[in-house]
């Protein structure tokens, strides 16, 4: 009789499959949409501030027009990410539908005067307004609305950088650190798939980055170098480390401001007036943006740093000082593309060390420092193969998993929830990054 029961289980799966498919098609054309726009915008916004440098001297007054439009019309929008993470764990008040806009106006701003972030985290915040909205207008339950926003997480990942397949899995991997629910795969990777193919209908173009490094010796179908892969080990943990450090130095920066700073717009003055200052004290204003390409030939970017000698020994450290500052005092934008910044130069650096192919390291660095930062070891290995290409890609699981360990029980996303412990223990009692934080701390100060 159970046999039977589950004899017309595949039309169940399908009819399911195909209810899923037609769902997220709104969501994903919409984000997908909105990410090319996204993309324009911030490419014009680039393009302005490079041609008009004095536009970076309103960078603290930019961050007070970002203090009041979310003071007095952003609702609950400025958790960003973290309040989509916790509306998937534990719905709630839901998302406001003016977080979308908001944020994508915000992040433009942050960079037309020179803020150092990235464009992730508007993608993601995007795709989850867009898919909370739909989903309420849909009539969904609570259970479907939760997969229709890992969905639009997924699609703005996927669409942003032109990674669909990382997309999807980014989105599964991010919510709790050792667990991975398979109740939204399809529509994940659907939205992701959707999103990019619409994004790419518009005249955008992602950024093309190649490794030429490959190796001799090979076992099995991979091409393996014994010795190497000691070094990207050794890497890996530097990695894991830069990790660590950027997101420990973001949440001190945000915690000490809120609570030494009565006057809360000042903090983006702040903000605005440190990235500047140490800008003009280094000398360089490669730090400031996206930090993709450089205007100057001899500046240094990611695009630069898979070349030898396109990264100074310490640009890995300044970007993640700048970015720290700029998303931490009040200014808006993604943490992902800095961190490619972060990862790459500091990649460049320890290939000179090591004595590695600089491209390679670059690369990895790239993926990695993301990995650690993002506890999302699996989706950045399947980033590396979409950037790179699968020759190199034992040296990406390699990077990406050390990285995760070194990283420690921490992450950019302070919503992110422990499954499973970095030491292989199982949480019965799913506890958040943060909540973790405030634990340790309150058995620090007791002992």
């Amino acid at each position: 009789m159970a046999n039977a029961g589950h004899s017309f289980e595949p039309f169940r799966i399908a009819r399911h499959v195909a209810w899923w498919s037609l769902l997220v098609v709104p969501v994903a054309v919409s984000v997908g949409a909105m990410v090319a726009l996204f993309l324009w915008l911030l490419e014009q916004a680039t393009q302005a501030r490079q041609a008009h440098m004095w536009l970076i001297w309103l960078l603290p007054l930019a961050g007070v027009g970002i203090y009041a439009l979310y003071r007095y019309w952003g609702k609950n929008s400025e958790a960003g990410n973290n309040l989509i993470m916790d509306e998937i764990h534990a719905p709630g008040g839901g998302i406001p539908f003016r977080m979308a806009p908001l944020v994508l106006l915000t992040t433009v701003v942050t960079h037309l005067f020179g803020g150092s972030a990235g464009r992730e985290g508007t993608a993601v915040q995007m795709g989850g307004s867009i898919a909370e909205y739909l989903g309420q207008r849909f009539g969904l339950s609570r259970e479907d609305r939760r997969i229709l926003l890992m969905s639009g997480m997924a699609a703005g990942f996927g669409a942003v950088f032109g990674t669909p397949v990382t997309g999807a899995i980014f989105a599964l991997e991010v919510l709790a650190i050792g667990r991975i629910k398979y109740d939204a795969l399809l529509p994940c990777l659907f939205a992701s798939l959707l999103a990019d193919v619409t994004c790419h209908a518009f005249p955008i173009h992602h950024t093309q980055y190649h490794i030429a490094y490959s190796a001799q010796a090979a076992i099995g179908y991979f091409s393996l170098d014994l010795v190497l892969l000691l070094k990207v080990v050794l890497a890996g943990a530097c990695f894991g480390l830069a990790s660590y450090a950027f997101a420990e130095l973001s949440h001190w920066l945000k915690s000490t401001s809120q609570a030494l700073v009565a006057r809360k717009w000042l903090i983006p003055v702040i903000g605005g007036l440190l990235v500047l200052g140490i800008s003009v004290l280094i000398g360089s204003y490669d730090y400031l943006g996206l930090g993709v390409r450089s205007p100057d030939p001899e500046g240094v970017s990611i695009v630069s740093a898979f070349t030898a000698g396109g990264a100074e020994p310490f640009s890995w450290f300044w970007k993640l000082l700048l970015t720290a500052i700029t998303l931490s005092l009040g200014f808006k934008g993604g943490e992902v593309t800095p961190l490619f910044f972060i990862g790459a130069t500091l990649g460049n650096s320890l290939a000179l060390l090591l004595g590695a192919p600089v491209d390679l390291l670059a690369g990895l660095g790239f993926i990695a420092v993301f990995a650690g930062a993002t506890n999302t070891p699996l989706a950045c290995t399947m980033m590396g193969i979409e950037l790179f290409g699968a020759e190199n890609a034992i040296y990406y699981a390699v990077a990406c998993f050390v990285a995760y360990y070194f990283s420690g029980h921490t992450g950019i996303y302070q919503s992110q929830r422990v499954a499973v412990s970095k030491f292989h223990t199982s949480e019965v009692n799913e506890s958040t990054l943060k909540e973790i934080k405030r634990t340790h701390r309150r058995y620090g100060r007791k002992n």
